[in-house]
């Protein structure tokens, strides 16, 4: 099994391309980890499984995306994110960009 190095990390503000939102990425997995219900009824486009799923806390909202490499890209907007779980996961620099409050495993 090949492994795919992820393109976005962590504390980094993306936009969807499909659902039109910004949010930003609290979690990485290598590959994809749900399960086949929930492809089916989520995974729009046919995303590959086998390379990099990120946990996205959803920008004007209360809640956290699963989504694809291939359906994200880089939001360059400087513009904070706003959801209520955000500053319980990340600090925020008041201009877009965020880190973890702690180090993580």
């Amino acid at each position: 099994m090949q492994i795919h190095q992820a393109e976005y990390n962590i504390g980094q503000v993306i936009y969807h391309k499909y659902h039109n939102f910004r949010g930003v990425i609290v979690d990485v997995d290598a590959e994809f980890s749900a399960d086949d219900e929930w492809y089916e009824a989520h995974a729009k486009n046919n995303p590959p499984k086998d390379k990099p799923w990120y946990h996205v806390i959803v920008d004007d909202g209360s809640s956290i995306a699963y989504v694809s490499e291939q359906n994200i890209s880089s939001d360059l907007s400087d513009l904070e994110v706003h959801n209520p779980m955000l500053l319980d996961m990340l600090a925020t620099n008041g201009q877009g960009q965020y880190r973890t409050l702690q180090t993580l495993n």
